[in-house]
């Protein structure tokens, strides 16, 4: 099998993540991947910011629970709970993904460029979670100064699309089962 197809078979979520900093050099790389994605005519509708400061990913952390524990159904935050309390499994770094408001193919480029983060981090031995419970943390009292903190400027062009939580995983499990039956072949 070759090298992607075998990284796409066995990705899995992580949702746990002993929190040990990041080689620098495996950031960027996997930013690279990122910026490779291919977008809607090239418009690139997005910015990447790659937060590798795992105090800053904590203040995150505490702000989307806040923000979760004052919503009217109590169930998300008590899942979250039951699976220890954080919204960000403890991981050392976040690539937050923005995308450009109003531009019809944002969501799915964005998509694209997720996909690519997690796959560019499982090849170089990391693990990863696809988390849009970031969003939570840009919802609260303090998003603005939350959104200065993390340098994400021009708020009025930029929406929260997604986020990527990287890190060496605390634990190993096989990826979900396929499911051929959501498969049709013309």
């Amino acid at each position: 099998m070759n090298e992607v197809l075998k990284a796409i078979e066995t990705r899995f979520s992580n949702r746990g993540f002993k929190g040990d900093k990041i080689d620098e050099d495996k950031m960027k790389a996997i930013a690279k991947a990122a910026l490779h994605a291919p977008s809607a005519i090239n418009r690139q509708p997005w910015r990447l910011i790659v937060i590798n400061d795992k105090d800053i990913v904590s203040k995150l952390d505490d702000s989307a629970l806040v923000h979760i524990k004052s919503l009217k159904d109590q169930s998300f935050y008590n899942r979250i709970m039951e699976r220890g309390g954080k919204v960000f499994y403890d991981a050392p770094a976040l690539y937050l993904i923005l995308k450009e408001k109003g531009w019809r193919w944002s969501e799915m480029d964005a998509g694209i460029m997720t996909q690519n983060i997690t796959l560019a981090a499982h090849s170089l031995g990391l693990d990863s979670v696809i988390v849009a419970t970031a969003d939570f943390a840009f919802q609260g009292e303090d998003s603005e100064e939350i959104k200065k903190l993390i340098k994400w400027s021009e708020p009025e062009k930029w929406e929260f699309a997604m986020g990527v939580l990287v890190g060496e995983g605390t634990n190993k499990k096989d990826p979900h089962e396929i499911d051929w039956e959501k498969v049709v072949f013309v």
